[in-house]
């Protein structure tokens, strides 16, 4: 990897980006919009988003970074820039983390928006440290950044790629604990369960919300969580295509 052909990726990725206002509002926006529509589904019980909202700010950011990710990266590719680029003395680790940069930069706006937000004008009460609660949702956008960019190198079309999002997100939304504990599941569910990063994030965000301090489990759902971003980010460098056929 080349710290210059990496930033200067970046820089080309926000540019494209700044042009873009839908993609910006949907990455930045929607994350804080289906947090302000859940507050308010739950309007009349407010335990109930206390106990689902922070779970729900880590999944929301990871599901949006996904899909633009994914998407973008398919349309690089499909348009030849992908092609381009690599015919000049770039290496498949300089594209992939250039284009994590980029979107890890984005993700930390994001993650730091809908934060915000749900603490301070949503009243989500938790026990732990707003900034224990931001690293943990920074770290889901940054793992479904790098989902994205994983899972565009096997799509064909942006049809494709969306379709990605039922078959990667879904089980693991469902199997993360959000709607019932993981060890409650059926054993083999549960074991699934266990190798699921998101499980881990959920489990991070359910932490902060039982312990003013970080304890041992918070660190291990972190390390966990950041360690399946870089191996997916590594597997995603491997797996680029140039082109889609």
């Amino acid at each position: 990897m080349n710290i210059h052909r990496t930033t200067a990726t970046a820089t080309r990725v926000l540019r494209q980006l700044r042009h873009d206002p839908r993609t910006i509002a949907l990455m930045l926006l929607v994350p804080c919009l289906m947090l302000l529509l859940l507050r308010y589904v739950f309007d009349g019980s407010p335990g109930t988003f206390d106990s689902i909202g922070a779970s729900l700010l880590g999944i929301f950011p990871l599901i949006t970074m996904f899909l633009v990710t994914s998407i973008a990266t398919l349309r690089e590719r499909t348009s030849g820039t992908l092609e381009r680029l690599l015919a000049m003395p770039m290496a498949k680790g300089d594209l992939i983390a250039g284009y994590a940069l980029a979107f890890g930069t984005v993700a930390v706006v994001q993650s730091a928006l809908a934060t915000g937000l749900a603490l301070w004008v949503l009243d989500l009460n938790v026990t732990g440290s707003a900034w224990l609660l931001l690293l943990v949702a920074l770290l889901d956008a940054l793992l479904g950044t790098a989902l994205g960019l994983f899972v565009s190198a096997f799509a064909a079309s942006e049809f494709q790629a969306v379709q990605f999002l039922p078959a990667v997100i879904f089980p693991q939304l469902l199997l993360c604990g959000l709607f019932t504990p993981r060890d409650r599941m059926q054993p083999a569910l549960e074991a699934i369960s266990n190798v699921l990063p998101m499980s881990y994030a959920v489990d991070g965000m359910n932490e902060i919300l039982r312990h003013p301090d970080p304890t041992a489990t918070y660190l291990r759902d972190v390390l966990i969580v950041a360690g399946c971003t870089v191996l997916v980010l590594v597997v995603g460098a491997a797996t680029l295509r140039r082109r889609t056929p």
